[in-house]
């Protein structure tokens, strides 16, 4: 940049006194810029402009000396336009970080929280670019994902509750078959035991957060607590009559089998053997068509479990179960034991696929949680740990599919996930602010070319190579912008073709106007060529001609060198036409020579010998021989005078 003063640096300095020179005006913004107007050069300049600053003006004061020094000095203008810009995002960011405040304290403030509410708020937030980091919405954000953690702890409570019934309910059962003395001794920590367990389901009812969990385990949770108390009551029942019937012989026996049998043998009566229903009697064409049925669902079963197919394995149990319901008393014994055989091998094969997708899924869940444990040297980086999670969250769905869900392991690795995705959100949130940051700095280039096109439609003092050179830096900085996404590249991809193509017009137009004469130039080189006698001064003037064009406007290096190569083709041809007849020329002016050394040496002789008649006649070939070397010198003559090359390729400015 240059300073404000339009005095040359050419000029000599005038000897009169400085007190005599007329004192430049005052800015009216040069006081509240800290002397930025009045600097000389551009560094002190934005030196005052970053002390100002660092005042922290108001905006309508950085717009004012913004459009002031905009079109005086774009580098101390930059900086005014980078906190203009600051400012502007952060309105933006306060605005958008208002209207998400608002909706996470409706979600608060909801007696009943729907968790695909609460989880929606915090992706679509950042959808929207809200500033998760910082205050209110962190804090938010924290209430928000504290409440969803509570939840979720509340539904995993209410499973562990369902299945402390069933077990509970499986230990009366079990109680069922041993002896009644047994069941009466284990009454009372049974009795301790559901106490506390409908203590627990209270609490779980009496939580605040009760009301947000999901109807499928309220639901469960209602019919574990009808279900234990049904068979503890049917349990009280029984063991009272079992009791009452040990101490009163004509009391009445219990329901329970063993039970009764028990008081039956105390009392002395004898057990009746237990016969076993027989079979009635089928129709032998129905007989065979179930065992036909059930034959095939079978052998689709144990095909499915020679193959391993786990999925279709219980597709097809179930098949048989019901095959097994409908023509259960109408097949043989020995069929329904091989069906009862695979029924269990099936099962025991469900089992083992429940435990090796709980295997698999410990494995997610330590590479999960060992995302972040890694040393400081080999931490992951944003995008790699989003690549990652992905994979890890799509490897989960694949274990779950066709198999029995864990909770338990679901929640460690959802929290660890989620611990790990903190890294790329921050990743995130570092890439969109580079983004606006190289956006803003392209707009402010795409700006700068438009005003230089505006100042520049013509080449300061007629230099097209400098002004080729400077479109040449302009594209440089367009590629070394930073990094900006596909959506924004298109974006501002056409408005940089505008304003670069703008730029550029002068020097295009000179350009075609250049190839024409320079084509002109080689028609011109050709019909010279052509010419039988070749004009050394109009080639030497076609060729000055070239060079001038070629140092004035500049067009690219390949076209360039084919240009010149066809400029320079016809010259050439004609040159190396005359350099042919020159040779031939001086092949035939040495033949000359040749002959009259012959006749110099042979009058030589003649003279040697004294003989009058053969002097003569060696004088008369001598003179013969030098009249012929006088022709050709003539023609070697006429052959011109040495060409001029045209070897040289175009010189460079």
């Amino acid at each position: 940049m240059f300073p404000f003063s339009n005095q040359s640096k050419a000029s000599p300095t005038p000897d009169v006194p400085a007190v005599s020179a007329k004192t430049p005006d005052v800015h009216p913004l040069d006081a509240l810029t800290h002397g930025a107007f009045s600097a000389q050069t551009s560094g002190e300049r934005m030196a005052c402009i970053r002390e100002w600053l660092a005042t922290s003006p108001g905006q309508e004061q950085l717009q004012q000396v913004f459009k002031e020094l905009s079109g005086k000095d774009k580098g101390a203008a930059k900086l005014l336009r980078e906190k203009l810009d600051e400012i502007k995002r952060s309105k933006t960011q306060a605005t958008i970080a208002l209207e998400w405040a608002d909706k996470a304290q409706a979600l608060l403030a909801l007696s009943k929280l729907n968790l695909a509410d609460a989880l929606a708020w915090q992706r679509d937030a950042a959808k929207a670019g809200a500033p998760l980091s910082k205050e209110p919405l962190a804090g938010l954000k924290a209430q928000l994902v504290e409440r969803v953690r509570a939840i979720e702890d509340l539904q995993h409570r209410v499973q562990v509750q369902r299945e402390a019934a069933v077990l509970l309910a499986q230990r009366i059962e079990v109680l069922s078959t041993k002896p009644w003395t047994d069941a009466q001794s284990a009454q009372e920590s049974l009795a301790a035991d559901v106490a506390h367990w409908q203590t627990e389901a209270e609490a779980l009812v009496a939580d605040a957060n009760w009301s947000s969990v999901d109807l499928r385990f309220v639901t469960q949770l209602h019919d574990a607590q009808a279900q234990l108390q049904l068979v503890w009551q049917a349990f009280q029942d029984a063991l009272a009559l079992t009791i009452a019937a040990a101490n009163d012989v004509t009391a009445p026996l219990p329901k329970v089998p063993v039970w009764a049998d028990e008081l039956r043998l105390a009392r002395g009566i004898p057990l009746e053997p237990v016969a076993a229903p027989a079979k009635p009697k089928v129709d032998p064409e129905v007989r065979a068509k179930a065992s036909a049925q059930v034959a095939e669902v079978l052998t689709k079963l144990e095909h499915e479990m020679a193959q391993g197919h786990g999925k279709a394995s219980a597709g097809a149990a179930n098949a048989l179960r019901q095959a097994l319901k409908d023509n259960g008393r109408l097949i043989d014994d020995k069929l329904e034991a091989q069906a009862h055989a695979a029924l269990v091998a099936a099962g025991e094969l469900e089992g083992w696929q429940r435990w090796r997708a709980d295997q698999l899924r410990e494995e997610l869940v330590a590479k999960a949680e060992g995302l972040l444990k890694r040393p400081e040297g080999q931490a992951i980086g944003g995008r790699k740990m989003q690549e990652q999670l992905r994979q890890l969250r799509e490897q989960w769905k694949l274990t779950d599919q066709g198999g029995v869900p864990n909770h338990a392991l679901w929640k460690r690795f959802d929290e660890a996930c989620n611990e790990a995705h903190k890294v790329v959100e921050a990743w995130l949130e570092k890439m969109k602010t580079e983004s606006a940051e190289h956006r803003a700095q392209r707009l402010a280039l795409i700006d700068e070319v438009k005003a230089w096109a505006e100042a520049n439609r013509v080449a300061l003092d007629d230099d097209w190579k400098g002004f080729n050179r400077v479109l040449h830096q302009f594209g440089d900085r367009w590629r070394e912008a930073g990094h900006i996404g596909e959506k924004m590249f298109a974006e501002l991809q056409p408005l940089w073709k505008a304003a670069i193509d703008h730029a550029a017009e002068p020097l295009e137009t000179l350009q075609k106007l250049s190839l024409e004469a320079r084509h002109a130039m080689i028609d011109e080189a050709r019909a010279l060529g052509a010419e039988a006698m070749l004009r050394i001064d109009a080639v030497k003037a076609l060729q000055q001609r070239w060079q001038a064009e070629a140092h004035r406007v500049p067009i690219d290096r390949r076209h360039e060198q084919k240009l010149w190569d066809a400029f320079r083709k016809p010259i050439d041809e004609a040159f190396n036409r005359k350099t042919a007849e020159r040779e031939k020329a001086q092949s035939a002016l040495s033949e000359r020579d040749r002959a009259v050394l012959d006749a110099s040496k042979a009058l030589q002789a003649a003279n040697a010998s004294g003989d009058a008649q053969a002097i003569r006649s060696a004088m008369s070939a001598l003179e013969a021989a030098l009249s012929g070397q006088a022709l050709a010198q003539a023609a070697v003559v006429a052959a011109g005078p040495a060409e001029v090359s045209t070897a040289a390729a175009p010189s460079e400015a």
